[in-house]
């Protein structure tokens, strides 16, 4: 027989889980609203990797629900090669957006410098810039702080500092939180062993017992 505490466990992080895959999906939504600063953070491709990687969470723990109330080993095998799975696709995204902060300034130089030039006006009004590294660098000329190159030299304020400073806030607080999805997945992986090891015991006391006849152990 189930410990119930095991069992609350075992519950409470498969919901742990499912939330994760909400979380991620949800946010790879509501992320690809109009912000402008937001928008020059993240990617198309980063969106569809949040999206991809919430699916994956929650198929799984969708999945364990299913499978915990199967007898046997089988699907508690089936579930922890999913955590598996889980635990990789996790630890490749986490650790993508990790490397890319180590170089934000270079990163972040080649993603202003495919923007328009309208929205590099718009970024340069909003962050009181002229430029890249420079007032010459990747500078478009408009709008209300940079109209013209002198208007550019005297503010002497360029946009790498305040792009990368909230770059790296938003996705630092990203791969923290992504990383902070791995306890989650070893829970449930310790959680799913635990009960594969209650009931490879009661299936050896079932077997012990037939083999008695019915009459029990003692």
């Amino acid at each position: 027989m189930l410990s119930k505490h095991l069992l609350v466990a075992w519950a409470f992080f498969d919901l742990c889980l499912m939330g994760a895959g909400i979380l991620s999906l949800v946010l790879s939504f509501v992320w690809q609203e109009d912000n402008l600063l937001r928008n020059l953070t993240y990617s198309t491709f980063d969106l569809n990797i949040g999206r991809i990687l919430g699916i994956v969470l929650l198929a799984t723990s969708l999945l364990s629900v299913f499978l915990i109330i199967l007898r046997g080993k089988r699907p508690l095998v089936i579930v922890n090669w999913l955590l598996l799975l889980d635990a990789v696709a996790i630890l490749s995204v986490a650790t993508f957006i990790w490397m890319y902060t180590l170089h934000e300034r270079i990163n972040y130089h080649a993603v202003f410098g495919r923007q328009s030039n309208a929205t590099k006006i718009k970024v340069q009004d909003v962050l009181q810039c002229c430029g890249y590294f420079n007032a010459t660098d990747e500078v478009a000329f408009g709008g209300n702080f940079c109209p013209d190159q002198a208007a550019a030299i005297v503010a002497n304020s360029f946009c790498v500092t305040p792009i990368v400073a909230f770059a790296d806030s938003v996705l630092n607080n990203v791969f923290s939180t992504v990383y902070g999805f791995m306890a989650i997945v070893i829970g449930l992986f310790l959680s799913t062993m635990c009960i594969m090891k209650k009931r490879q015991e009661a299936e050896r006391f079932e077997r012990i017992d037939a083999k008695q006849g019915g009459r029990g152990l003692v």
